[in-house]
């Protein structure tokens, strides 16, 4: 399966921070998952089921540098192992009771989980403005590769957030040229729209320059500055495949604006996300086709690369 060669967001750092002791119940990829961390402080991701009566382990509590199943008390310690069958004292476990351990690792703000042999490193964004804002999570009924392509769409800007990024006398989509990375990423380097509210700092509409480049299969980065020399935003969207119609979504703002307050940041991400969400939920299939079925036109070139870029991946999930 193509998508265990890749990094995978599960939990925001502030969802699951140092001091919960409780295990953390993560969905990813049609599995479950649990996040838990051992008494020394030692984080752990495992399949969510125990190999001796699939019970949840999200269920269960732990035990100094173990995770206790709740149905019959089976231990395991931080790399899967069964250390203990409290119904069979002084018994060594086999390898074969071991619990299912995937790879975690920690970046951008998000806990991310390998599920095989991760190939793809995560994407390097030190160029970025240094304040960093992560919201979220949204959970949305739609394919995680649905959101992305929503999230480099433009034309929809005029209908869906009219009034803030978009404007009914302006819904052209000026002419633009998909450009692609050496490992085949597709990028848009200019890309010029009319908003009447830019940002949360925005005092009026403005004439904004964009940049839109897809980072990995489920997750892109958008820059924006509007041309009276206002703050730099960028935007990054992570997506979480849950189920094949489901997924998790953060959206991480880093922005150069010092001055606007966090929480009017926020609020302004959020309504725009209000916006957006009953739309993707309303789409059909849920799944992104990648092979034809939908109608396209020259206003959708970034979405068709995007498209043809999961297939060259050789991404199956969430498409169709």
């Amino acid at each position: 399966m193509i998508e265990q060669t890749w990094w995978w967001p599960v939990a925001a750092v502030d969802e699951w921070p140092q001091q919960d002791a409780q295990p953390h119940a993560v969905h990813l990829l049609g599995q479950r998952l649990v996040l838990w961390r051992s008494e020394s402080g030692q984080p752990s991701l495992f399949t969510d089921r125990c190999p001796h009566r699939g019970a949840r382990l999200s269920l269960g509590r732990v035990r100094g540098e173990t995770l206790q199943c709740p149905y019959h008390g089976w231990r395991f310690g931080t790399q899967g192992q069964c250390v203990s069958i409290p119904a069979q004292p002084g018994f060594s476990p086999p390898a074969s009771s071991a619990a299912c351990r995937h790879g975690l690792r920690a970046a951008h703000g998000l806990w991310w989980a390998g599920m095989g042999d991760p190939q793809h490193d995560l994407p390097v964004l030190d160029h970025l403005p240094s304040r960093r804002l992560i919201y979220g999570p949204f959970d949305v009924a739609t394919s995680a590769p649905r959101a992305v392509e929503n999230f480099l769409d433009t034309a929809h800007f005029a209908y869906v957030h009219e009034g803030w990024l978009g404007d009914e006398a302006h819904p052209e989509v000026p002419p633009n040229e998909v450009q692609h990375t050496a490992d085949g990423r597709p990028l848009i380097e200019r890309y010029r729209a009319w908003q009447p509210r830019a940002s949360a700092a925005a005092q009026g509409g403005a004439w904004v320059e964009y940049r839109y480049e897809v980072l990995t299969p489920f997750s892109a980065l958008l820059t924006k500055q509007d041309q009276g020399g206002g703050p730099q935003d960028s935007y990054v969207i992570w997506a979480c495949p849950q189920t094949e119609g489901s997924c998790r979504l953060w959206f991480a703002q880093y922005t150069t604006d010092e001055t606007t307050p966090a929480h009017e940041l926020r609020d302004f991400q959020l309504a725009i996300f209000a916006q957006d969400q009953p739309i993707l939920e309303s789409q059909e299939p849920k799944a992104l086709p990648i092979s034809g079925g939908e109608a396209m036109s020259a206003a959708d070139r970034l979405s068709a690369a995007y498209r043809r870029y999961l297939k060259a991946c050789g991404i199956q999930f969430g498409v169709c």
